[in-house]
């Protein structure tokens, strides 16, 4: 255990309300700040988790006070690369919520900042630390899928789009759609399975911008997630509400499908791992089954997840302690951000990318 860590949240929105509890039942910690532009949200957090001490307005009041050691940046994505070098410059750790930023380079400079300053920078990968996922990695060190010569996901819904006209679907404050906000969870475990050592080859995407795309004409038959933020009459939509691709690496290909919104009614999210001796199919926030090609046995996992906002929010914190990087490290999450880059300037150069 580490001792006492004093620290901040910077941005008390939506997924705060997931990390909040989870740093409540994490010990050892105190939590000094809450802090968002909007001063409601901020109170929220004071009134509703019990180890919030102050709430500001002011994210520089945050990083100016000695005593904090590490900030959670949870604030939308765009600020995500101001907020996180400030915190950097200013001597703190930093927790930064998934996506890195809104593209590859910034992404670098965040991690280059880092390491230059000998600080800790995690992104808030958070299957990584799912019983499902690091039981898929393992079995893939250890060779029960011989070798995995092809993964293929599917990212798709029906009629899902997030608060459509709102942040979710304004590039310049998102970065992006369904492949920046659903997308970059299922490449990021991929690649976590894979292995340390894959690398990228080349690829090619194609994104589409269609169902959305008449934002007064959109129906949906269940409540669209986010819909306070949704701006139908003046808002924007210019993000991908589809995109479709084949990637390939030093070690497998990948081919996908994301949609925020398809006229399918059908949830399609699962990924599946095809090895020459065995393969899987894992349900995504869900466990998985195995297929092995030796016995012709099915075998379920059926593990029990602790909850991995918790694992992740105290992983950072013992890797600040021990000064070992751990699984969710920037340096390990940088190749999501890169392959993430590349199938967006695929879609819009209509062309191959070749690393």
């Amino acid at each position: 255990m580490w001792i006492m860590k004093v620290i901040a949240v910077i941005g008390c929105g939506r997924i705060s309300r997931t990390h909040f509890p989870a740093l409540e039942r994490v010990d050892g910690i105190r939590i000094k700040y809450a802090c968002d532009l909007i001063e409601e949200k901020a109170q929220y957090a004071k009134d509703n988790y019990s180890k919030v001490e102050n709430i500001t307005t002011d994210y520089h009041r945050v990083l100016a006070d000695p005593e904090v050691e590490a900030v959670w940046v949870l604030t939308p994505n765009y600020a995500h690369y101001t907020v996180t070098m400030d915190a950097l410059r200013a001597g703190k750790h930093v927790f930064c919520e998934k996506p890195i930023t809104v593209n590859y380079e910034l992404s670098k400079e965040m991690a280059d900042e880092a390491n230059k300053r000998g600080l800790m920078l995690n992104i808030g990968v958070v299957n990584r630390y799912r019983k499902s996922i690091e039981k898929l990695a393992e079995m893939n060190r250890e060779g029960k899928f011989g070798n995995i010569y092809h993964v293929y996901c599917s990212f798709r819904a029906f009629r899902s789009i997030p608060g459509l006209g709102g942040p979710f679907t304004t590039k310049e404050q998102s970065g992006g759609g369904v492949l920046i906000d659903w997308g970059v969870h299922f490449f990021d475990l991929i690649m976590y399975i894979l292995g340390g050592e894959t690398e990228l080859v080349n690829l090619t995407a194609d994104s589409y911008n269609e169902v959305g795309k008449d934002m007064k004409a959109y129906k949906h038959d269940v409540p669209m997630w986010a819909e306070d933020t949704s701006d139908v009459e003046n808002g924007t939509m210019d993000v991908d509400d589809f995109i479709t691709g084949y990637i390939r690496t030093n070690n497998a290909s990948i081919s996908f499908n994301g949609a925020w919104a398809q006229n399918i009614n059908k949830t399609e999210m699962f990924v599946d791992f095809m090895g020459d001796k065995g393969g899987a199919r894992l349900s995504y926030g869900k466990n998985f089954e195995f297929y092995d090609g030796t016995t012709l046995e099915t075998i379920p996992n059926e593990e029990k997840d602790p909850n991995p906002f918790v694992c992740e929010d105290a992983a950072f914190l013992e890797a600040i302690e021990t000064g070992v990087k751990s699984r969710s490290h920037v340096d390990n999450v940088l190749i999501t951000a890169k392959l993430m880059q590349g199938l967006y300037d695929s879609a819009a150069e209509k062309k191959e990318i070749i690393f």
